[in-house]
Parts: structure tokens; C-alpha cells; sequence
């Protein structure tokens, strides 16, 4: 149980669980939500009905409310949960208001569009040396209802500083939620980044009812192109392996509660990217990932196909079907690393 005081500031259904998991624990949060109806429903009925409808929240230890600079008064930590194509705008906003010795924990999951920038980067640009050596990046298979819920979950937490994420790792860490820590803040906020192209393909792939084979294909390829980039923007490819990578990856690309599966799915089915989002009130973060993806891809020189042909299916509206074509009728190649191959001569037998 924690008594630190904690500002919330995102009250979609990711910020919402997490503001009710923290409350629950005795922290005493205060959920900033942009909407007005988010706090009225609250208020009303005890949920928060816009985004995480049906889920009781915690009225003793928990406020919501729409003034941003109310809600990081006096904040001890700082839990930023908005979606990443809209924070920057937001930070900018919220730094004045933001006390400078508050621990600031990062739970948005995507790349900045125009800029190219992670989270990590974004908050570098606002936020003073020493606060920002303390960021924590939070991220792993965790659909925002189940943990709202109390179904068992494990996370990560990322951070530069060994004091801040083991200080993050007890803040957040219940009988329900267990947290792992991790130095590597560049793989763990790429693997919840891209994590979510590959859903969108894995989505594609069960609209058009390819079965099983082909979404297993998709994730383990996927898990690949995931590492090669990630390894060069300087993550560590351990880190892929792990919860913010293979874990999260599994979670979003095999479940119907993942946003990004099911726009992917929809895509399948042969309904326009416009059609779709325009009918979703959340965010599904992989759709503006893959643009940023397919720059980063092409600045570094980094073969990623399955990305490639999901950007074209977003971007261009391009063929489903020719889309698994081009991929399936690739150079054939070896699976290892380095391209060497292995299985290429058979062991020689050792003479006497």
C-alpha cells in the first residue's frame, strides 16, 4: 500500500485502469480526463462509462476531473497515459504545472508521426536534465479492462536510473500486478510501439480467414523485424523477448480485445482505414506507428516487410491478397540472424 499522491493524466480506459489500480492501493489519484462527460460520469455513476463502462472505480481514493493544472498540484508522480500523437501539444501544457522533483511514469505506447520521436524523446524536450534521467517507461501485455478488473497481469518498468524503477516497481506492484524492472528504456517503448504494427497485420491476416498458421508466421516475423530495428536505434534485443516484446506482442496480435487486431481485422474483411477510425472513440496507436515505422525503416536501412506491406495496406489502401503474395513469394531465406546457411551442408561425420 502506498500513500504517495499521484496525478493521472490520460483518463482513456489505459489511465483509467491504472488510475483504479493505484487507488486501490491506497495512493491518493487524481485522474485528469479531457472530456467533461468522463468526469460527470464518474461523479454519477462511479465508472468511467466513455471508455471503461461497467468497471466500479474507487470513490475513496480516486477524483477526476477536467483542469490539468489541479490535477499535478502537489503530485508526487506522474502518470502519463494520453496517446503519443497528441502528448507533445499536451506536455507543453502540463509543464508548468508540473512539480519539478515529481517522478514522471510513462504508459503511452507509440512513435510521433512528425517527428519520429518516442515518448522518452518527447519528454527529454520539455522536461529538466535530472527529472527526465528519472523517467519510467511502463509497458507489457496488459489489456486496460482486465487490470481495471483484477485478472493476474505482468508489466515491465524501464528507466535509466535503477533508484526510479525500482521505486516504480513498488508503486505499482499488487498481489494482481506484478511488475519487472528493466534498464532498457529504448526496447521497452519500442516493443509497445511496434508491437502494434504487427497486431494490424495479424489482423489482416484473420479477416481473410487465413487460419492460424499465417497469424503464427506473422507474430514470429514480426518479433524479427521488431528486434532488427529496435537493435538499431540502440535497444538491447534481449529486451524483445521479454514482456515489452514477445508478451505484448502475443496479447495484442491473438485477442479481440486489442484495438489494433481489430482494425487490422476490418481491414481484412475489405473496409477503408477512414470508415474504421472514424467510427472508434479510442485510439488504435499502430495506424499513425506504421507511417512512423516505414520512415524509420527506410532512414535506417532496415529490412522490415511484414511493416512495409501494412503501411501499404494503410497508406495506399493497396490489395490484401497481393499484399500476402508479395510476402509470401519473397527470395526464400535463411531464419538466422546473419543470413548465414547453417543448414546448408550437412555435419561431416568426425573420422578415426
Amino acid at each position: 500500500m502506498t500513500s504517495a499522491r499521484i496525478a493521472v493524466v490520460g483518463a482513456g480506459a489505459w489511465g483509467t485502469a491504472l488510475a483504479t489500480l493505484l487507488a486501490d492501493s491506497g495512493a491518493s489519484v487524481r485522474l485528469w480526463a479531457r472530456e467533461p462527460e468522463v468526469a460527470v460520469s464518474f461523479r454519477e455513476r462511479g465508472e468511467n462509462a466513455i471508455y471503461l463502462d461497467g468497471v466500479p472505480l474507487n470513490r475513496e481514493h480516486l477524483a477526476v476531473g477536467n483542469c490539468l493544472a489541479d490535477a499535478l498540484e502537489s503530485a508526487q508522480v506522474v502518470v502519463w497515459a494520453c496517446p503519443v500523437q497528441f502528448s507533445a501539444a499536451l506536455l507543453t501544457e502540463a509543464v508548468p504545472s508540473l512539480p519539478v522533483d515529481a517522478l514522471v511514469v510513462s504508459a503511452s505506447k507509440g512513435i510521433e508521426v512528425s517527428t519520429l520521436r518516442r515518448m522518452d524523446q518527447i519528454f527529454e524536450g520539455v522536461l529538466p536534465d535530472r527529472q527526465h534521467r528519472r523517467l519510467c517507461v511502463l509497458s507489457g501485455p496488459s489489456f486496460a479492462r482486465e487490470v481495471a478488473s483484477g485478472a493476474p497481469t505482468a508489466v515491465v518498468v524501464a528507466s535509466r536510473s535503477a533508484r526510479a524503477r525500482v521505486f516504480a516497481q513498488s508503486l505499482f506492484q499488487t498481489e494482481r500486478f506484478r511488475v519487472y524492472t528493466n534498464p532498457d528504456v529504448v526496447g521497452v517503448e519500442l516493443g509497445g510501439a511496434l508491437k502494434n504494427v504487427v497486431a494490424l497485420a495479424a489482423g489482416v491476416a484473420a479477416g481473410l480467414d487465413l487460419g492460424h498458421n499465417a497469424v503464427a508466421a506473422l507474430i514470429t516475423r514480426g518479433l524479427a523485424e521488431m528486434t532488427r530495428l529496435g537493435v538499431a536505434m540502440g535497444a538491447r534485443p534481449t529486451t524483445f523477448a521479454g514482456l515489452a516484446g514477445m508478451g505484448d506482442l502475443v496479447l495484442t496480435c491473438t485477442s479481440r480485445l486489442s484495438r489494433n487486431r481489430t482494425v487490422g481485422f476490418r481491414l481484412g474483411q475489405g473496409e477503408p482505414i477512414e470508415a474504421i477510425l472514424g467510427e472508434m472513440r479510442s485510439v488504435a496507436e499502430g495506424v499513425a506507428t506504421v507511417r512512423a515505422v516505414h520512415r524509420l525503416a527506410r532512414r535506417l536501412r532496415i529490412e522490415m516487410p511484414v511493416a512495409e506491406e501494412v503501411h501499404r495496406i494503410v497508406a495506399e489502401d493497396a490489395d490484401r491478397l497481393e499484399a500476402l503474395h508479395r510476402l509470401m513469394t519473397r527470395e526464400p531465406k535463411s531464419e538466422t540472424l546473419d543470413g548465414a546457411e547453417s543448414c546448408a551442408q550437412p555435419p561431416q561425420t568426425q573420422r578415426r
